[in-house]
């Protein structure tokens, strides 16, 4: 393989798709790639792979081999040992716990996992997931009075709460003790609370900023779990340990519905509960495995795209704790009949989502003659649970920051932004906030939600746009035109179902761990054909070998017209590899990502 400097296009035009390519290896790293292979007994191409994704080889060893013993001290944690005392004596008191759950995927994970734990441990835990459309986002004082008025004590949040100053003084008000885990950003000023835990917070020093809602609840349970056996809790007759491995899956499914980086702690964390979702042990997950047609061994693609999207369908269409409940309940029948629901709803979300949609993508593309640097698409009565979606498919379209505002007859503005890597959206939106041009608004790096009036509107484009550009003349690289990133140079013989085997070691895959992408110069598309309403399948060749493709969703892109019209002629192709099972025979198969016309020169 070849060893480019970093940064270094393949080529010096555009692909096919108006993509840039690159090498994701920097300078040297071919170096280091071969000295993995040798430290780790692996093929080459798997150490120059790996030489993208780690720095030594005890780093590797523990990326291809993620375990448990390998967590870190969830003390580490500031504000984690504050917790978790309190959590402790309002387990010993039996004090009445009430878990405060965002109602996005993370936030019902996290909170159906708080909820198993407690109640394991002999409590008897509440749940509260605001509704959307009557509470918006986040705690509010309403709900603070409703805990209170049903005896509640001590207030654990999930995935929420870091800058919900007046809901928690109006909680304090009222003698509740709120312990707020969370990872969104924060101000240098924390809301009234007994311990805030998030690895986001200003002033944190520990390495797991990159946890997701879920993740933060898993630490405490584990930090709160730990403590508890120190004292002797689980020696008492009838209060048995429980094995916290099997809270896993939960936190497998919000790690990569969030899309946290799938490296280090969050690699552990969802290959482990990858493993414990395939055993089937929670009864909601298994039912919406089933209702979703999952019937192989999960990975990040189910639990991203088949399963996430059914338990994000009720916060997003009206049935905000449905999604929670689900992965709570033990009876199937019961998992059954509210997968099923969820499923539906998610249906119904599709087809709203395809107006809005419709609508959102005419207005980006009327933007996108100015050819700003963001995008903010405003629209009247848009369903606010799918603005989000609709947030990431304009992301997609058009490779730029995007806020989708839906404005309702008050003039209050909901949005959901989605940002492209370079640019910090919860940065842009925290310095919103504090110039007074928002209502409210947080998030992270590549989301973030706001509330507007419409007043406000013109200046927070504006100011989203000054502070945008700011971060990309600060970056001093084009980080507006998309980037298709290279692992690997090969040929259609040199792919084989042993490379295959080798390279399914690197997975789980997602964001910080990308599945590896191939190049194959100098090779000619034979027998292209359409299949169904717009995939194209063919295959490659260069004379010494030959490899089957396949390009979803083509001619409705411009690779497909392209590979139509290609006529025999050599060009350069790039793509993943995808086992292939037909008649229970395998073979391996290209998934066609992008093509340059032309031939490459490695």
């Amino acid at each position: 393989m070849a060893s480019p400097a970093e940064n270094t296009p393949l080529t010096q035009n555009l692909s096919v798709t108006g993509k840039r390519w690159q090498w994701r290896q920097s300078q040297g790293a071919q170096t280091k790639g071969m000295m993995l292979a040798q430290r780790l007994d692996v093929p080459e191409i798997i150490g120059q792979i790996l030489a993208t994704r780690i720095q030594t080889p005890e780093e590797g060893q523990a990326f291809l081999e993620p375990t448990l013993k390998n967590l870190p001290d969830p003390l580490t944690l500031k504000d984690m040992a504050k917790a978790t005392k309190r959590m402790v004596d309002a387990v010993k008191k039996s004090e009445q716990i009430t878990i405060f759950g965002d109602y996005d995927v993370d936030g019902s994970c996290g909170s159906a996992l708080l909820m198993k734990y407690f109640t394991a441990l002999g409590c008897a835990p509440m749940l509260y997931i605001p509704d959307r459309m009557t509470e918006g986002y986040g705690p509010n004082a309403g709900a603070m009075e409703r805990i209170f008025d049903a005896g509640g004590k001590v207030i654990v949040t999930v995935d929420t709460g870091s800058l919900a100053f007046e809901a928690f003084e109006r909680a304090k008000q009222l003698g509740l003790e709120v312990v707020i885990t969370d990872h969104h950003q924060t101000q240098s000023n924390f809301p009234p609370c007994v311990a805030l835990v998030n690895p986001n917070r200003m002033d944190e020093t520990s390495d797991l900023t990159n946890l997701c809602g879920a993740g933060v609840a898993f630490m405490l349970v584990m930090a709160v779990n730990r403590a508890l056996r120190e004292e002797g809790f689980f020696e008492q007759e009838g209060t048995p340990e429980p094995d916290l491995k099997f809270l896993l899956d939960l936190v497998a499914v919000a790690s990569v519905c969030d899309m946290v980086p799938l490296t280090g702690v969050n690699r552990i964390l969802v290959d482990r509960g990858l493993k414990i979702m395939a055993q089937r042990t929670n009864t909601g997950l298994t039912a919406l495995a089933d209702v979703a047609g999952l019937d192989t061994k999960p990975t990040t693609y189910h639990a991203g795209f088949m399963v996430g999207p059914r338990i994000n369908a009720g916060g997003r269409i009206g049935a905000c704790d449905l999604g929670a409940n689900l992965l709570l309940t033990q009876v199937p029948e019961e998992a059954h009949s509210m997968a099923a629901r969820l499923h539906a709803l998610n249906e119904e979300r599709k087809e709203i989502e395809t107006q809005v949609l419709a609508q959102a993508l005419n207005k980006a593309d009327e933007m996108m003659q100015q050819n700003p640097t963001s995008l903010v698409v405003a629209g009247e009565g848009w369903h606010q649970g799918v603005i989000g979606i609709v947030a990431a498919r304009l992301k997609e379209a058009h490779h730029r920051p995007i806020f989708v505002v839906s404005f309702d007859e008050a003039g209050i503005g909901k949005g959901s932004g989605r940002s492209i890597t370079g640019v910090d959206l919860g940065k842009a939106v925290i310095a919103a906030k504090e110039a007074g041009v928002i209502v409210a608004g947080g998030g992270h790096k590549m989301a973030a939600g706001v509330t507007v009036k419409r007043e406000q509107f013109t200046a927070f484009c504006q100011a989203l746009e000054a502070h945008i550009q700011d971060q990309i003349a600060k970056a001093g690289t084009d980080i507006l035109t998309p980037c298709l990133r290279i692992d690997s140079a090969t040929t259609p013989k040199g792919i084989t179902l042993e490379l295959l085997n080798d390279i399914e070691r690197l997975e789980p895959y997602g964001n910080g761990n990308p599945e590896p992408r191939f190049v194959l110069t100098n090779v000619r598309a034979d027998g292209v054909r359409l299949v169904g309403e717009n995939h194209l399948k063919f295959r490659l060749t260069d004379g010494h070998g030959s490899l089957d493709v396949i390009a979803f969703r083509a001619m409705a892109t411009p690779l497909g017209p392209w590979l139509m019209n290609l006529q025999g002629r050599t060009a350069t192709f790039c793509g993943k590899l995808r086992r292939n099972v037909w008649q229970n025979r395998q073979s391996v198969q290209l998934q066609l990502d992008d093509a340059f016309d032309g031939v490459w020169q490695a």
